[in-house]
């Protein structure tokens, strides 16, 4: 018998990437705070990095196949959000390098600029071309599986 349909699955990716928007924010707020560079910095880039790994690895390991067995014409589009996944691992790499590093505030800020510019291209992209066949997904996983940490 096919999985029942219990979670709205298109919802709850724009959930995640409303929250991992609002990390980003956190993040970039944290850079502009007054005084030295704290502990905070680290814990909110380092937060927002680990959420963004998170959510992009649960769905290469698990969101992704289910879309490619409901739907094998996603195989392209499917391809090259894995692509951008990889992108943006080595992006998140480089901020938490120059957090390590203690950087000066306009180099952490242009690293997130960048990373800004690639998942606001891609959350759009995979909102565009992924939420029509979310809204119809029936899986038997559960949401942070999905979609992780942040769902």
């Amino acid at each position: 018998m096919p999985p029942t349909r219990l979670i709205a699955w298109d919802r709850g990716l724009r959930a995640v990437h409303t929250r991992l928007r609002q990390s980003l924010q956190i993040a970039r707020d944290s850079i502009d705070d007054d005084g030295p560079r704290s502990a905070d910095l680290r814990l909110f880039c380092t937060g927002f990095c680990t959420a963004l790994d998170g959510h992009h690895r649960r769905e290469d390991d698990t969101m992704f196949p289910e879309l490619l067995t409901a739907h094998p014409e996603l195989a392209d589009v499917l391809r090259e959000l894995t692509r951008d996944h990889h992108m943006l691992a080595h992006l998140l790499g480089e901020l938490q390098r120059a957090v390590d590093a203690d950087h000066d505030t306009t180099t952490l800020h242009r690293h997130l600029d960048g990373i800004e510019a690639v998942i606001e291209t891609h959350f759009r992209y995979e909102e565009k071309r992924l939420l029509e066949p979310l809204a119809k997904l029936a899986s038997p996983h559960d949401p942070q599986q999905m979609l992780g940490p942040l769902a």
